[in-house]
């Protein structure tokens, strides 16, 4: 029997990518009755594009719960910079999973943790008995990689991506999953709102872990550091300790998803009563 192939979809990522792709015109596609349908239209384009690439014997669907998440119990400034969703894309969250659910494919997410971490989650509990792939727009699921984990990362358009393996990792930004984690550490992350060392950028953080090979070590040999850097690093040891932990994936979060009931098989005329009921009359050729 040829081996499992599961596809883990970030929600959210591809829903934001959807709306924002469609939205700048100014024009919302929406329903015969107004309801806003431009970021769902958008998923499913995403989503069909992804299952016809990575060709999946099994598929998840992750999504953030919203609400509090244990890193804001770490550190009250994370992600508070972020603004409310736009108001034309709130009435799609719940539109989106039904679309989702018509396709028999499961919809994950836990109070309290991110979509991040039920994709880190559910990566370890099957990598041994399938092929992952992870399909995103974050960056930061890059420390997921592993010899059965590939992350694709979307880019412009449909159907582009790019396939992180390890050894495209380490070819194209010559890092380890595990440094990756370690570099977030040292330069923060401005659109998670956490700081990092103050006055430590990207090319700095890449630099001194390329040189140490870890945080661990360089701080092992501070001694050897320019003193500048030296004297960033110990002003703010605590938030490059905090800013490692609130970086790393989170990859025992409290699931019990049976990959057995994530089958990749659908009942055409479900999905089609979804389309009918959103009116995408465009996408039925998108589904067999």
């Amino acid at each position: 029997m040829s081996k499992q192939r599961l596809l883990l979809v970030d929600g959210m990522a591809i829903l934001f990518r959807a709306y924002f792709a469609t939205s700048f015109t100014g024009s919302i596609r929406r329903t015969s009755t107004g309801v806003p349908v431009n970021a769902v239209h958008g998923f499913v384009r995403y989503f069909m594009d992804a299952v016809n690439k990575f060709d999946p014997t099994h598929v998840i669907c992750c999504w953030d719960m919203g609400g509090k998440t244990f890193r804001m119990d770490q550190y009250d400034g994370y992600k508070s910079n972020r603004p409310s969703a736009p108001d034309d894309l709130v009435p799609q969250f719940d539109l989106v999973k039904e679309v989702v659910a018509s396709f028999n494919v499961p919809n994950i997410g836990i109070e309290g943790y991110e979509a991040d971490d039920c994709i880190g989650t559910l990566a370890s509990m099957y990598k041994d008995q399938a092929d992952i792939f992870i399909v995103t727009g974050d960056h930061d699921l890059l420390q997921l990689v592993d010899d059965t984990v590939s992350v694709a990362i979307m880019k412009k358009g449909i159907g582009n991506y790019m396939v992180y393996t390890p050894q495209l990792l380490l070819e194209e930004r010559q890092l380890t999953p595990v440094q990756v984690i370690d570099i977030k550490g040292l330069m923060g992350d401005t659109s998670d709102n956490y700081p990092g060392v103050k006055g430590i950028g990207e090319k700095t953080a890449h630099k001194l872990i390329q040189e140490y090979g870890s945080i661990d070590a360089l701080l092992a040999n501070l001694d050897g550091v320019s003193k500048t850097v030296r004297t960033k690093i110990e002003a703010d040891m605590d938030m490059l300790h905090l800013s490692r932990q609130l970086a790393t994936i989170c990859c025992d979060a409290p699931l019990d998803t049976d990959i057995n009931v994530c089958g990749w098989s659908y009942d055409r005329e479900i999905v089609l009563n979804k389309f009918d009921e959103l009116e995408f009359k465009s996408l039925v050729a998108l589904i067999s």
